[in-house]
Parts: C-alpha cells; sequence; structure tokens
C-alpha cells in the first residue's frame, strides 16, 4: 500500500509520499513514489503515484520518455499549455496503461489500477492540484477540498482535517504532514519509512526544497515522540466519564 499527501497552500504546493511497497509481508521494497519534472522559468510538475507498482512505474516511464525523445515528444506533458491539459494528457497516459495490461479492458477496480496527485504551475496560471482516477478522470482542489490523499487515507486523515490552512507556511506543513504520516505508520505496516518531501513556492516556477526522512531522522523521531505524549495529555485533560445508569442485575 502507500500514503501520498498534496496540500494546496497560499505560499504554493506541498508534497509528501512514502516509500514502501509490499506484495506480503515477507516481500517489501522501497521504491520512489514521488516524481518531477520541469522547464527553468515556465514549468514545473510533480507527480504521486499510488497502486500497482508496475502500473505507476509504466506511466512515469511513458511520461518521461515523451518528455526526453525529440521523435516521441508529442503529446508531452511538458508542452501542454495549462495544468489541466496537463492533467488530461496524464489520465489519458494512465489510462491508456491499464488497458494495455488487460486482456479484454480494465476496470477500475482491477489489479493493474492506480490513483496519481499531480500538482504544478504553467507560466499565466496560478499553481493547481489534481487528484487523477485509473479512468482517466480527475478532479481540482478547491477551497472546500485544499489537499487530496491517495493510497491508505484513513488514519492520517484526522489531523489533516482539523489543522490544515492555507496560510501555513512550508516548515508547519511539513511538520503538520509528518503527524498524518506517523499516525499513518504506526496503524498500518503497508506505509513505511523514508518518507519524501518536496515544496513548490508558487511563481518560482522551479522546485523548492526537499527531503528524505529516514526512520532514525532525530527531527522525526521527536514529532513522532512529542505527539504521542501529547495526545496522552489531552485524553487525560478531559473532563472523567460518569455513568448514568445504575448496574444491571443478572439473570
Amino acid at each position: 500500500m502507500t500514503y501520498c499527501v498534496g496540500l494546496r497552500l497560499s505560499k504554493g504546493l506541498v508534497f509528501m509520499s512514502d516509500t514502501r511497497t509490499n506484495a506480503g509481508v515477507d516481500n517489501v521494497s522501497i521504491f520512489r513514489k514521488m516524481f518531477s519534472w520541469s522547464v527553468p522559468g515556465e514549468r514545473v510538475l510533480m507527480l504521486m503515484t499510488a497502486g500497482n507498482l508496475a502500473t505507476t512505474q509504466s506511466v512515469v516511464s511513458l511520461l518521461d520518455e515523451r518528455s526526453k525523445a525529440p521523435q516521441d515528444r508529442n503529446p508531452s506533458i511538458l508542452e501542454t499549455p495549462s495544468m489541466f491539459q496537463t492533467a488530461r494528457q496524464v489520465g489519458e497516459t494512465l489510462r491508456e496503461v491499464i488497458q494495455a495490461n488487460a486482456m479484454t479492458g480494465q476496470t477500475a477496480d482491477s489489479s493493474f489500477n492506480a490513483t496519481l496527485i499531480l500538482g504544478g504551475q504553467i507560466r499565466g496560471s496560478e499553481p493547481r492540484l489534481f487528484m487523477i482516477y485509473p479512468e482517466g478522470n480527475f478532479i481540482e482542489a478547491n477551497g472546500d477540498t485544499p489537499y487530496f490523499q491517495i493510497g491508505e487515507t484513513k488514519y492520517g486523515r484526522p489531523i489533516l482535517v482539523r489543522a490544515y490552512d492555507p496560510d501555513l507556511s512550508f516548515e508547519d506543513a511539513a511538520k503538520l504532514l509528518l503527524v498524518s504520516f506517523d499516525s499513518t505508520v504506526k496503524a498500518n505496516l503497508s506505509v513505511g519509512l523514508p518518507l519524501d518531501l518536496q515544496v513548490y513556492e508558487a511563481g518560482s516556477f522551479r522546485l523548492g526544497k526537499s527531503e528524505r526522512i529516514t526512520a532514525d531522522d532525530p527531527y522525526y523521531q521527536t514529532i513522532s515522540t512529542s505527539w504521542g505524549e501529547a495526545l496522552t495529555q489531552a485524553l487525560n485533560s478531559l473532563p472523567d466519564f460518569e455513568f448514568t445508569s445504575e448496574p444491571t442485575a443478572p439473570r
């Protein structure tokens, strides 16, 4: 399984992904799930992947080849006129790969499925963030849904719902994501470190700061320990529960 999150902030975009893939408890590997393309001064694109590893690697390889080989540059995500058209192109590539692996056409709930988060900025428009489904269609983040999660989403969602703010600094956004990922890692063995973090500052048209966070990273360990202690203290500070009913007599 996988866990990836893309946040849309006032200052730009923040992405974080885990790196664990597994085909059973005795077959665990590390693979990068975050990828980027850029034309300095003109566009920056970030992609995160969840789902069947062979499918996602094929999609990334196709996008990469079509952006580099002159004879295959059309269609290329480095030449699309807008982020919307880029999302369409990535969605079509995903659908193409899934169908190519099917005997008689593939459906979204097949073993070849994958879901993607695409974000970035092309000169002339604001940064945009999309979630792309196996069928190739997609939705865009907005004021009501300012972030996307893919993969094992349920354990890390509560902290995002409660603490997300569009005006967060990049540093505070990274801290928020680390708490979200730590909660997920502790609850699900299919999500694991290292974690990849990438920041994009709106209007810069270049990749921002990036980090690979390992299990022995001192800051990550501090976040993990401190968050657990803070939850325990918060629970203990709540009013005591009191039973209002009388004990039930045995029958």
